[in-house]
């Protein structure tokens, strides 16, 4: 009897145990479970996904697709700085690194959904105007680039640059966010030269191109696919348009027809070995030396802020108002953070080695998708991080011919949403939208068909004696870019 009993005490003992076990194992996979809950929500919180009525998937499939869009920066600007005399491999490594590194920062920092990227305008001016015209070396440039950045940098913090969105008016801002889908639907005509722009002026490109014919199939296809009634085909409409158009030009670059996009092996895999020739290259006494005791560099600075200034600025309005962060008072909702990460983007660049970063008018393809959130800023950001070393497999899509449509679709569904909030019963407001849109597009520049708009809208307003309707910054920016335009002439 007493055996047995001490063999059952034994028996409950270990079974008391094991329950034990069990229950403190449960118990640790329940907390486990709701520590990976917390840190989810934490993550949603992060992004504000849920607020802005956004998913995970739409801001995934929003930066694969506008990564897809501007992925021909790379080897558009690594192309363009070369004709300098810097390294073109660096070149590209810069601007994938640099691009990575400021989208990421928007994302995180800001929570907008801005890709940043090499600017057109600044590396043309960069190459063109301050190395080859001017005489400045590579280094000296980048030093110039550097300078001008420090001072953008404060702008931004001294909160002027904040004051100088929030005084434009609400009709002027629908007139820009107007201005840039004209823009962008005219870069992607022109960039597949179904619109020819040449010496005798602007006409319609060759049709019996293949590429072109390829090109105007793709921008039908996708107008085709954004009426069907299918959500699938209304949210897919401009990736599922890209994959199509890619493979059939593939296909067809397969039986021998010319300019079809490909995938471009020769390039090579890992870029970022070319980086030290041109990262930290400015940092020499001399550069800076040079650049100080020559009087044409602080023209040059100035117009790089300034050209830099309202080039970013009419993105981020154009893109916030699209993306829903003007509030009722057609003020930018969150836009210092977006400005603070801009600025950064603009010092670390010249080091790096590549030209200023700036918000892309592209990114209003992400948010036709559905992207509300940096989730979506973050994924390109990664993705320009992996082009450092699979460059060759993402090159079929660098082909304009696949891109255009994308741009075009994007640009006409700006236009016809900006243009139905603007007032065009007052004519100081459509006189004003008539030149801003059409010197946007015909001088290929945002911050040109801005300048124009606000000067207009000025003068007239001073004309209709409504001296207090003007917010005063409007006189500073109007006077800005008349010096801006007479030094840009002069140099």
């Amino acid at each position: 009897l007493v055996t047995t009993g001490k063999n059952l005490a034994i028996n409950r003992m270990k079974k008391d145990s094991k329950i034990s076990e069990l229950h403190d194992e449960f118990a640790y996979e329940l907390k486990l479970q709701d520590d990976f809950n917390d840190y989810i929500n934490k993550f949603k919180d992060f992004f504000h996904i849920k607020q802005r009525g956004s998913t995970y998937g739409r801001e995934i499939l929003a930066g694969i697709i506008v990564f897809l869009a501007v992925i021909y920066i790379l080897p558009v600007n690594s192309a363009m700085l070369g004709k300098t005399g810097i390294d073109s491999m660096g070149v590209f490594a810069a601007t994938a690194l640099a691009s990575a590194i400021c989208t990421i920062i928007m994302g995180l920092i800001a929570g907008y959904p801005l890709v940043l990227s090499a600017a057109m305008g600044m590396n043309a001016f960069f190459t063109y105007t301050i190395c080859i015209e001017l005489g400045y070396s590579w280094q000296e440039a980048f030093t110039l680039l550097f300078i001008a950045g420090i001072f953008y940098f404060i702008l931004t913090i001294s909160s002027l640059r904040e004051k100088i969105i929030n005084a434009i008016p609400k009709d002027l801002k629908s007139i820009i966010s107007a201005g840039l889908g004209f823009f962008i639907c005219f870069v992607g005509l022109r960039s597949s030269n179904i619109i020819y722009v040449g010496e005798n002026g602007i006409g319609l490109g060759d049709l019996t191109d293949p590429s072109i014919l390829l090109a105007v199939f793709g921008i039908l296809l996708i107008f085709v696919f954004s009426s069907f009634k299918s959500k699938f085909f209304k949210r897919f409409s401009i990736l599922t348009s890209m994959i199509i158009v890619a493979t059939i030009g593939l296909i067809l670059g397969l039986f021998g027809v010319e300019n079809m996009p490909q995938f471009n092996f020769d390039q090579d895999w890992v870029s970022i070995t070319s980086l030290p020739k041109v990262f930290g290259q400015l940092f020499k006494k001399e550069n800076f030396i040079s650049v100080l005791a020559n009087p044409k560099s602080y023209a040059l600075i100035f117009v790089l802020i300034f050209v830099h200034l309202f080039d970013t600025t009419a993105t981020l309005l154009a893109v916030g108002k699209d993306a829903g962060f003007i509030n009722e008072k057609g003020e930018l909702e969150g836009g210092k953070k977006a400005m603070l990460a801009d600025a950064i983007g603009s010092i670390i660049c010249a080091p790096i080695g590549t030209s200023t970063v700036t918000p892309f008018s592209e990114s209003s393809i992400g948010i036709e998708v559905g992207a509300r959130t940096g989730l979506s800023s973050l994924v390109a950001g990664i993705l320009f991080l992996l082009s450092l070393f699979i460059y060759p497999i993402l090159s079929i899509f660098s082909y304009s011919c696949v891109t255009c449509m994308a741009l075009v679709f994007v640009g006409a569904s700006i236009v016809t949403h900006s243009f139905s909030e603007i007032d065009w019963k007052d004519s100081t407001i459509a006189i004003t939208a008539f030149i801003t849109v059409i010197m946007i597009t015909l001088t290929y520049s945002l911050s040109n068909g801005i300048g124009f708009g606000i000067i207009i809208y000025v003068l007239i307003m001073l004309a209709k004696k409504k001296f207090k309707e003007i917010n005063p910054i409007l006189y500073l920016i109007s006077i800005l870019f008349i010096i801006n335009f007479v030094i840009t002439a002069i140099l």
